[in-house]
């Protein structure tokens, strides 16, 4: 798909920087938008509107939260490729909607090593469900626009207006390299630090 229509974004990010003008851009475009936990209170706060991911899921956050988006309902919802209409089908079967634009930034791991937490607490700062989220979308590219970091709402919010709110294949796959860089570089310092 050469130009991705951003109509259904899902949003789960730890650093709140540039999150609410952000997301009311999206909502001033009709942009359907699902979140999680501190993410879904920041956007309700400032009148936003958005659904909870216990909603599509069904299910709710459990696990003091450790447990949240790994379902097939989020999963199916970012990894289905929208130019297979057996995928299509299959979402429509399972009423499943399709995500368009991941939006996720991970745990704060690094500060929980600075602020010398001791390993069960830090480890706690070991994002999984980001991360999961994030390699997902980045793999499917060619079906979903991903944003790793606040750093690159500016350029999506530019990429979206220029283009009649749809992603060019180009940026989807700029956004999904740098994706794999932050990843690689979060796993690294996890590595790191747990490594005897």
């Amino acid at each position: 798909m050469q130009h991705l229509p951003i109509q259904r974004a899902l949003l789960s990010v730890t650093d709140k920087s540039g999150l609410i003008e952000f997301a009311a851009f999206l909502a001033d475009n009709a942009v359907r938008i699902v979140s999680t936990g501190g993410t879904q209170k920041t956007l309700e706060s400032a009148g936003i509107q958005v659904t909870s991911v216990s909603a599509v899921t069904g299910f709710p956050e459990i696990l003091d939260g450790r447990v949240k988006t790994l379902h097939p309902a989020i999963h199916a919802g970012i990894l289905a490729n929208k130019d297979d209409p057996s995928q299509l089908q299959t979402l429509d079967e399972q009423n499943i909607h399709a995500f368009d634009l991941i939006c996720v930034n991970l745990y704060d791991f690094v500060g929980a090593v600075e602020r010398k937490l001791s390993l069960e607490d830090a480890v706690e700062a070991i994002d999984i469900g980001g991360p999961c989220m994030l390699r997902a979308a980045a793999k499917n590219f060619h079906s979903v626009l991903v944003l790793p970091s606040p750093q690159w709402y500016q350029t999506a919010m530019e990429e979206l207006q220029k283009n009649n709110m749809t992603a060019g294949l180009k940026f989807r796959q700029t956004m999904a390299s740098r994706v794999f860089e932050a990843t690689s570089r979060y796993d690294a310092l996890i590595t790191s630090y747990l490594r005897p």
